[in-house]
């Protein structure tokens, strides 16, 4: 596999209205009808959000991300879901290569709700 060819360039002011953040994912549970979707809790420390990903069947048991912290786009529209309203959305690296997702993590622990950028 190679890399993926880069997308077209985009301003600077355009990526600096993607607000994302380092939130630590408190727990996973199954969303009930959904062949994909996990509900994350997710604390951003002054505040907590349920975050879906479409992260089933990813990994063997994927409470194992419990406790982990990660990046996560906040200032995306709520979106309904099997029911469920997501309030952001989890960064992966590798879904949409093919190849089994990883989280994007800090290099150390850092406060939750720190941005990126």
């Amino acid at each position: 596999m190679g890399p993926a060819q880069v997308k077209p360039p985009i301003s600077p002011e355009l990526l600096n209205q993607i607000d994302v953040r380092v939130g630590t994912i408190l727990s996973v549970t199954n969303v009930a009808n959904s062949e994909k979707l996990l509900a994350l809790e997710v604390s951003f420390g002054d505040h907590k959000r349920t975050v879906l990903a479409g992260m089933k069947g990813e990994r063997a048991n994927p409470r194992e991300i419990e406790g982990k912290q990660a990046l996560f786009v906040v200032n995306l529209l709520p979106r309904k879901m099997a029911g469920i309203v997501s309030e952001g959305m989890l960064f992966d690296i590798g879904y949409l290569d093919g190849i089994a997702p990883v989280l994007t993590i800090p290099e150390t622990g850092v406060p939750d709700g720190t941005r990126t950028g």
